[in-house]
């Protein structure tokens, strides 16, 4: 877990300086402006997170930052709080443990002021859990949903404030929800209090909505000729704020990434085009104008009605009508009558602007949906929650919207207290510990000031009872407004009033609201006739997104928009607080937008109303973890033998004797009621290390296990696919039909001068000395080495001149690619010998492991020419020679090997000038196949064996090694063949050691059959095994045994930690063990119970 091998490395740990202290618990004056400073170095040297115990501070670079590629995605990913330096990344990854480990909802609340990198801040958390998340094509889908959605909703919900380039002018709860098995299979966005009033108005400076700047620039030649795109400075909606461009926004590109996103979420190609003809139709809309025509309004020029009322499919006529006029019920006495009431120029202008709000919230609400609907899922397991809300806000002037969204941030600030500060210090006192109380201010005073119902009544509540008495427009509702707040609320310690509005004392400081519009924004009525107008259409994607019944009789007050927010919010806290909560505060370190800017005021401010300096010293003396006992114990049982897998017993001793398995000091943690607190961080790493080391030592066990599984299990399909390609077509030794194939009998990875003649990235399957024969018939050692490619026969020669003269030198004798191998040739009897033939010449040679070789060789031949490699065999094999460029031989010829029946298992080789006879006793069956059961018994070798490859077919001690054959010479073994071990050693290599005869009983003894003896690999080992018919006499003629010489004492150590072997020369021991110093070399060769290997 965590980071490992060249991922240990960070952009603030290597070869960097220290700038301030990551985790501001950890300075050593807690001001605010030592708060500010710490922030202030981190900041100048592009480090934008610090900590504060588990809350995250982000201030926001105004630049791409280079730390947030794949390395850092591997860094983070399952890595020990704190392990890494800070980073969002950090934060996400551990929500998402908790989430997996703990069976909780997670949720990150991101706060801060309009501007800070909230937005950013959220995409990096859903793409990181999305990076990290498993799963299939259908969590891929969904995780495309999630990442897709926010270009989306950015283009159709933010836009250009004056303090934000890509300010979101709306709120959302983004549930990103999980299988039992962490992977995201489903999603559920809650979106809150757009701002409708974008569309139609905004301060100067500032842009409306993204999308209508998108699709001005990003429209193909077709869609600005059906949608009627012209430029930017043609619309009203557009120009009245004079601001077209921004400077880190490519209005044409993101059109682009918009469409896709649309598809990706699974909104077809005739919605979207309802979609952008909607945002169209909003635009043309905008620029019907009004005249006073006999006090009353009338369209000024009609030709502007046309383009709106094709585009959203409704009458030109009933369009005017509707703008110009409202149709009201009247009741009297029981009846109701129906009166058209024709609008001034101010109402008119209303009225249409109306109808565009309300068209460009109902498309948002149906993107909404559309996602919702693609990451839909049958029921909830768990989830994250990531918050993405409007910024707290101040402008030169604040109208209703400013207030709403900074209520949401006062409710947000309110979470924060409730479970950080108050929380923290209330759940000490509940459970006993021992605690020094932190003074700290509570916004919830705010909060009431606000959304109170009654004793006094809250703003918006004094605010909805003025609507409830409005009619039409209430040109004088906002002054009653302002009236009725300064007799009710006036003398609030948080509250003041002047002459055009009102002020509120918010936690991050006064904002003074302008009355004008509060009224009528809060009523946020769409009245029935344009309703009435827009089901009219005739195009059934516009009718579906007005689907009120308006015969329904309405009965109570109309919802307004303050109450909405209202019960949004509330709902919203309810929500997190089901959720474990994480924290990122936002910080704007500038209002110039611009990088390595600082403004100290600006940011001062900020860390005095966001609580920072009192997070601190709550953080400082308080504890860095708290858990239950049940949870603690179910994380930890694996540290002792008492605890795993369950403890039985109380809970509280349970987890006493846990922190004291690691020696952790009492003064470090403190039990309460029901649950363990513990002070230090590194505390929490230390029992944290502990368990993973323990996790690792299980893991390295069972990959031991597994891997010794499947390498038998290979061995034995290698073995068995070996056998057919010779079964019932030549005899088999008796020793080498169960023996493991070991593949590099020669050591290749520590023989460079034959490695050279290899390609670089060619692996090795097969390499042995062999012999090769000449047209003589001549033996001459070479090293047969086959890979993927080719088989290559690498001899020696005397170096004949230069600084190296009558030095030995390696020299490659043969090269010949696999697929330019005609046949193989054998004989059909036991005999080692095997023909390569090639198109130009053959090859004879004499292979001890030729089965081995001709398994992998037919394998390689297949994999490159996908065809079967041809076998022959014979016991008269011909032998094409090479052409010579002299001599008798110039012509090339050809040789012949014949087989002929003999004695014992040695071959007699009779060479004449053309023919080579080699004669040998009969092997075993041609039908012999090899014993599944001998290979399971090797499992069970020691390691009390040598550090040599096995070997099958040996030669006898004391047979001759000439260089020429002669015409009748006993068969010998290839140069540099290891001899036979003296009895009790062998092989490394896996193989079964048989029992001593003491330990075999009477009834195994008469179930064995003679004729199965073959089926037993020789204790003695493959290379050293003895060929050979004779009884030799034991030597020193039966002479008693001389006494042993005394051993050498030999260096010991004694063994500090326990280690489990992680190579096969490596050597296990336990903690005490006394290992006795063989050698010292590189590494020290150690002899622990016979056992020798690399210490």
């Amino acid at each position: 877990m965590g980071s490992r091998g060249h991922y240990r490395y960070h952009w603030q740990s290597h070869n960097v300086k220290q700038s301030g202290v990551d985790d501001m618990v950890l300075l050593s004056k807690i001001t605010e402006d030592s708060i500010v400073e710490n922030l202030k170095k981190r900041y100048m040297d592009d480090y934008i997170f610090t900590y504060i115990g588990p809350v995250l501070i982000s201030v926001n670079p105004f630049k791409q930052m280079p730390y947030f590629s794949e390395k850092e995605v591997e860094m983070y990913q399952g890595a020990a709080p704190y392990e890494n330096p800070p980073h969002i990344y950090a934060l996400a990854d551990h929500m998402y443990r908790n989430m997996v480990i703990d069976r909780e909802n997670q949720c990150v609340i991101i706060s801060g002021e309009s501007g800070a990198g909230k937005t950013v801040a959220a995409k990096y958390i859903m793409g990181y859990i999305s990076r990290i998340s498993g799963g299939g094509p259908k969590v891929q889908h969904v995780k495309d949903i999630i990442l897709q959605s926010n270009p989306l909703l950015e283009a159709f919900g933010n836009a250009k404030t004056v303090r934000n380039n890509n300010s979101s002018r709306f709120g959302k709860y983004f549930e990103i929800q999980f299988s039992p098995g962490g992977e995201p299979d489903g999603g559920k966005i809650s979106n809150f209090l757009l701002e409708k009033s974008r569309v139609v108005m905004r301060n100067p400076g500032e842009r409306s909505f993204h999308i209508f700047y998108q699709l001005i620039e990003g429209a193909n030649a077709e869609q600005r000729s059906n949608l009627g795109i012209t430029s930017l400075e043609y619309y009203y909606y557009l120009n009245q704020s004079g601001s077209y461009k921004v400077d880190d926004i490519n209005d044409k590109s993101d059109f682009q990434e918009t469409i896709h996103a649309m598809n990706v979420i699974g909104i077809f190609s005739d919605e979207q085009a309802m979609v952008l003809q909607i945002v169209a139709g909003v635009l043309h809309l905008g620029n019907i104008t009004f005249k006073e025509s006999g006090n009353y309004a009338a369209v000024e020029s009609e030709e502007f009605l046309a383009f709106p009322a094709f585009l959203l499919g409704i009458n030109q006529n009933r369009l005017k009508e509707k703008l110009t006029s409202r149709q009201m019920d009247s009741k009297w006495g029981g009846k109701s009558e129906s009166i058209n009431v024709t609008l001034n120029v101010e109402q008119a202008c209303y009225t249409r602007d109306a109808l565009s709000k309300a068209l460009h919230a109902r498309v948002f609400d149906f993107l909404v949906d559309s996602i919702n609907k693609a990451m839909e899922k049958d029921h909830e397991e768990y989830n994250i929650g990531v918050l993405d809300i409007y910024g707290f806000e101040i402008f030169q002037k604040n109208g209703f919207e400013q207030f709403c969204i900074n209520f949401v941030n006062e409710k947000l600030q309110q979470i924060f207290i409730e479970l950080t500060l108050k929380a923290e210090q209330e759940e000490y006192i509940q459970e006993g510990i021992k605690w020094t109380p932190i003074d700290y201010f509570n916004n919830k005073i705010v909060c009431d000031l606000i959304e109170s119902k009654v004793n006094p009544p809250g703003i918006m509540s004094i605010l909805d009872d003025v609507c409830a008495t409005m009619h039409a427009v209430g040109e004088g509702a906002d002054q009653t407004l302002l009236q009725k707040l300064r007799m009710q609320i006036g003398t609030h310690d948080h509250f003041n009033s002047w002459n055009q509005g009102f002020i509120v004392h918010h936690y991050a400081g006064k904002v003074s609201y302008d009355v004008d519009g509060f009224c009528e924004r809060n009523r946020d009525v769409l009245f029935t006739d344009l309703i009435e107008l827009m089901q009219s259409s005739e195009i059934p994607f516009i009718k579906a997104l007005f689907p009120e019944s308006l015969q329904a009789e309405k009965k109570g007050r109309p919802t307004t928009a303050g109450s909405k927010i209202k019960k949004q919010a509330n709902d919203l806290v309810s929500t997190l607080m089901k959720c474990t909560p994480h924290y990122i505060r936002c910080i704007k370190p500038n209002e110039t937008k611009k990088p390595k800017d600082w403004e100290e005021s600006r940011v001062k401010h900020q860390v005095e109303y966001l609580g920072l300096k009192e997070n601190i010293r709550v953080r400082r003396a308080g504890y860095a973890y708290r858990r239950i006992f049940r949870k603690f114990l179910n994380r930890y049982a694996i540290l002792t033998k008492e605890s795993w897998a369950s403890w039985h017993g109380d809970e509280k001793q349970g987890v006493l004797h846990l922190l004291r398995s690691v020696n952790i000091d009492p003064d470090q943690f403190q039990l309460g009621r029901t649950k363990v607190f513990i002070k230090a961080p590194e505390s929490l790493f230390l029992l944290e290390e502990t368990r993973e080391r323990k996790y690792d030592g299980f893991a390295r066990t069972i990959q031991k296990a597994w891997r010794k599984y499947t390498a038998r299990k290979r061995y034995v399909q290698m073995r068995e696919e070996a056998s057919d390609l010779l079964l019932n077509r030549k005899e088999r030794r008796r020793h080498s039909i169960n023996r493991n194939f070991v593949g590099d009998y020669i050591g290749m990875d520590d023989r460079p001068e034959l490695r050279k003649f290899v390609g670089k990235r060619e692996k090795i399957d097969f390499a042995d000395t062999v012999t090769k024969y000449d047209r003589r018939f001549k033996g001459i050692k070479r090293d047969l080495i086959l890979t993927p490619k080719c088989v290559y026969l690498i001899g020696r020669e005397k170096v004949k001149q230069g600084p190296e003269k009558g030095q030995v030198r390696e020299v490659m004798k043969r090269r010949i690619e696999v697929e330019r191998i005609t046949a193989v040739s054998a004989s059909t009897m036991q005999d080692d010998f095997i023909i390569l033939h090639e198109q130009e010449y053959d090859s004879l040679l004499e292979c001890t492991f030729k089965t081995e070789f001709i398994s992998l060789l037919a394998k390689r031949f297949e994999e490159r020419t996908q065809r079967k490699l041809p076998l022959k065999f014979s016991n008269t094999l011909d032998l094409k020679l090479k052409k010579e460029n002299w001599g008798p031989w110039s012509a090339g010829g050809s040789r012949q090997v014949q087989f002929l029946q003999g004695q014992g298992d040695m071959a007699i080789l009779k060479p004449s000038s053309k023919t080579l006879q080699v004669s040998i006793g009969p092997g075993l069956p041609k039908n012999s196949r090899p014993s599944k059961k001998n290979f399971v018994q090797s499992g069970a070798i020691s390691r009390q064996q040598s550090s040599f490859p096995v070997r099958a077919a040996p030669a006898p001690p004391g047979t001759t090694s000439h260089n020429s054959v002669h015409n009748s010479v006993h068969h010998r073994p290839a140069p540099g063949y290891l001899q036979a071990q003296p009895k009790g050693t062998g092989s490394k290599m896996e193989r079964p050691s048989l029992p001593q005869p003491h330990s075999i009983n009477k009834e195994r003894n008469q179930r064995l059959q003679p004729n199965l003896d073959f089926l037993r690999v020789p204790d003695q080992g493959a290379a050293g095994i003895q060929r050979q018919m004779t009884n030799r006499p034991p030597p020193g003629g039966g002479r008693p045994k001389p006494a042993p010489k005394p051993k050498p004492q030999m260096p010991q150590c004694k063994a500090l930690y326990a280690y489990d072997a992680q190579d096969t020369d490596e050597l296990s021991f336990n903690a005490d063990d006394v290992i006795e110093i063989v050698r010292e070399v590189s590494w020290f060769r150690g002899r622990l119970q016979k056992a020798i290997s690399e210490v």
